[in-house]
């Protein structure tokens, strides 16, 4: 008898950890935690403070009332190359440094960035990483702890991108001699990724980044310069709309850090010192973090929104449970919806204490679960978080495993470096085959 509950009590435990283990792999699938301090590159929480009808129609179909207010109502803006999207955009980042090409190491000695709260960063480690065995990330690129400015891995970059089928590059961007708290400038930087981004038939849109002193008016000098000194390169993004007009598109991260009253007077067409109608008029998306801020999104005049977030159930915005109420409400207000999806989330290498926004990969299908909810929403363009941004593990760039004495990274095993390369470009592919239904 005793043996037999012994036994029963085995049973119950094995039971016990099966279903905890099953409790946790549904956790990286579902959105559990809510908005905290996440950001890419950031140290601290976000502070909380005429539209683009993103709906596609081919040539030949009359547009309806509410369209032909709007001129912006997009056309196909698809590669030539059937396995290669212009409505799939990938963030960038181009703030990476090495003795070799930059003298030190850059961002991938990053500090630990304490809590806030006194109490609880006490119990948690400081200072910095010390690359090239110690660097800034659970993850290990297979290019080693590079530098942003050599061409070597600026090629190896463009050609990732390209085999994963997104054809636009976002790159994250600083006006000249501006930089990251932990960076420097790399304005310097934007020609060169121009050029290799058009030796693989890439194109590049900018990601306004939010550098001290930011304003509506310092951003409509960003866009001038811009527009001014790149806008007639052949890598240069512009998203063409059904009147044959091609318009500059930009991404403005943290957008709510200032006020919609002072974006409107950029954004619309009344605005004291408004884009509209001008050679610098685009299409300006702004980043939703909480659900109030599609009003203000829609007051300010931008002509969509973003989620950028990579971790499901951190923000509003990036909880794909809410993507569908976020589409409708853009719909309804001609507005873009452009949902960001991402491999998965781990930035405990620089934030030791945001260990609850962790999402695990689970072998990709946490990408693939991300990736199935973005196409339910039928958007006319999906954004890809990130390609390269290793502190905040949401690279699809190609990893590889990595012991040292001090460090165990995480890797893509038991399969290839480029696993997430490849599910990006599958997923890019069934995207355009999708959309041209929807456009019929």
């Amino acid at each position: 008898m005793a043996r037999l509950r012994r036994r029963a009590c085995v049973a119950l435990f094995l039971f016990t950890l099966f279903v905890l283990a099953t409790l946790m792999g549904l956790r990286t699938l579902k959105p559990t935690d809510g908005f905290s301090a996440l950001a890419p590159g950031a140290d601290v929480l976000p502070v909380i403070g005429e539209k683009v009808d993103r709906r596609s129609v081919s040539s030949d179909v009359q547009p309806s009332p509410a369209q032909a207010r709007n001129p912006k109502l997009v056309a196909s803006n698809s590669s030539p190359d059937k396995g290669m999207s212009y409505d799939v955009h990938i963030f960038y980042y181009m703030w990476y440094g090495n003795p070799q090409m930059d003298e030190r190491y850059l961002h991938w000695d990053h500090i630990l960035v304490p809590h806030w709260d006194p109490k609880i960063a006490a119990s948690y480690p400081r200072g910095r990483h010390v690359p090239p065995e110690d660097i800034a990330s659970s993850f290990y690129p297979e290019l080693g702890p590079y530098s942003s400015r050599d061409p070597e891995v600026l090629e190896s970059h463009m050609e990732q991108i390209g085999a994963a089928g997104a054809g636009v590059l976002v790159l994250s961007w600083y006006p000249p001699g501006l930089a990251d708290d932990h960076g420097e400038p790399t304005e310097d930087l934007v020609p060169s990724i121009l050029d290799a981004a058009v030796r693989h038939g890439l194109k590049v849109a900018f990601h306004i980044q939010p550098y001290k002193g930011r304003t509506d008016h310092s951003v409509h000098e960003n866009i001038k310069y811009i527009i001014d000194r790149y806008g007639d390169h052949g890598a240069f993004y512009r998203f063409t709309t059904s009147n044959g007009k091609a318009l500059p598109l930009f991404y403005i991260y943290d957008s709510y850090l200032t006020p919609p009253e002072a974006w409107a007077e950029m954004l619309t067409s009344t605005g004291s010192h408004s884009v509209r109608g001008t050679p610098y008029d685009g299409v300006f998306i702004a980043l939703i973090v909480e659900e109030r801020h599609k009003n203000d999104i829609l007051a300010g005049g931008f002509d969509g929104m973003y989620t950028y977030f990579a971790s499901n159930g951190f923000s509003y915005g990036s909880s794909h449970q809410n993507w569908k109420g976020i589409k409708t409400f853009c719909d309804g207000n001609n507005l873009l919806f452009v949902p960001s999806v991402g491999p998965g989330y781990i930035d405990t290498s620089i934030r030791p204490w945001n260990n609850h926004n962790t999402r695990n990969r689970v072998n990709g299908r946490y990408y693939e679960t991300a990736l199935q909810a973005a196409l339910n929403v039928r958007p006319e363009i999906v954004t890809v978080t990130s390609f390269n941004e290793w502190h905040e593990g949401t690279q699809i760039e190609r990893a590889v495993p990595k012991k040292t004495v001090t460090r165990l990274y995480l890797d893509y095993q038991p399969h290839e470096p480029d696993l997430y390369l490849e599910l990006t470009r599958r997923w890019v592919e069934q995207f355009s085959r999708e959309k041209e239904q929807w456009l019929m």
